[in-house]
């Protein structure tokens, strides 16, 4: 099976899809980031003791606001209309695993927005969290799953 690149045209140049002609039918996604860090950041974010403030409240809103400004930050992306955005944190030892679901109803998937709010969750984790521990990072930005569409549904394996 041949795949090509929908973004890219005939002679190279990039280009945004025309999805005009797709169906609109519903579209989730979920997405996962990584905050690696020390177990006195995760003693601080369980006790909500930072000294900037409520991290987890900080980084789940701007999860959702990171997914509604998609197109505006990734070229070629389409504007969708979001119908639900999720963004839940689970903390290790060392380390917050942060989940992201975007739902839409559309002709185009919503991939780009999960990714977005787990990464833009992530990184508001570090600014919250880097007096404590400069050396936070955001690790595997990656989709898990998504449904809808022509392709249906797919998992990570």
């Amino acid at each position: 099976m041949s795949k090509s690149l929908t973004h890219v045209d005939e002679t190279g140049a990039a280009h945004m899809v025309d999805v005009a002609a797709k169906d609109v039918t519903a579209r989730i996604a979920t997405a996962a980031a990584r905050l690696n860090t020390t177990a006195e950041v995760i003693e601080a974010l369980r006790g909500d003791t930072l000294p900037k403030g409520d991290a987890t409240a900080a980084a789940r809103l701007a999860g959702i606001m990171g997914a509604k400004k998609t197109p505006d930050l990734i070229p070629l992306c389409h504007p969708i209309a979001l119908h639900g955005v999720k963004v839940e944190l689970e903390f290790g030892d060392t380390f917050v695993d942060i989940t992201t679901r975007t739902k839409t109803a559309d002709r185009t998937g919503v991939e780009m927005e999960a990714l977005t709010a787990a990464a833009v969750a992530g990184l508001t984790l570090i600014d919250m969290v880097k007096a404590l521990d400069p050396a936070a990072s955001l690790t595997d930005v990656r989709v898990l799953s998504k449904e809808g569409g022509k392709t249906g549904s797919w998992r990570r394996p």
